[in-house]
């Protein structure tokens, strides 16, 4: 086997290091005007009050809350905002001299329970034609075919 030759390598020369500029006075430097965003402090806990929110990567949030909605059988929509609109819509119902309608607060909820159910299936059903579309955002047009695929249902199709 062939060596190189036995001479001693050279050290690479050594920088000579280069005198630093020394900065003006703190009286003396100019400071940037402060903008409203630069003043803002991060809003974080009060443990870590130098850290923000912590940020997690797209999407991470959105399978957290589908897992949990998954997990849950709790009504999604409040109920008393429900009420309001119930009642509001079986206003249009009664004529002049009716006094109106009493709502027990059984049929309420069944009708919320019921609401709900629709809602939720006719998104699954409007997923499936996103997904179908080779999209995963839904748009109005799969609500849309959904619905028309469904069928007329007592008015609601």
């Amino acid at each position: 086997m062939a060596r190189g030759s036995d001479s001693s390598r050279q050290s690479t020369p050594t920088r000579v290091r280069t005198p630093q500029r020394r900065r003006p006075p703190a009286s003396k430097r100019l400071r940037p005007l402060s903008s409203p965003s630069s003043t803002r402090q991060r809003v974080g806990d009060p443990i870590n009050p130098g850290r923000g929110k912590r940020r997690y990567r797209p999407g991470t949030l959105a399978l957290r809350e589908i897992r949990h909605y998954q997990k849950t059988t709790d009504l999604l929509l409040r109920k008393l905002p429900f009420a309001r609109v119930v009642r509001e819509i079986s206003q249009e119902f009664i004529t002049e001299g009716d006094v109106g309608l009493r709502w027990q607060s059984a049929a309420l909820l069944a009708l919320q329970e019921s609401a709900e159910a629709f809602l939720v299936h006719l998104f699954e059903d409007a997923n499936l034609c996103a997904i179908h579309a080779k999209r995963v955002t839904l748009m109005q047009k799969d609500i849309q075919l959904a619905r028309r695929i469904r069928g007329v249902v007592a008015g609601l199709g």
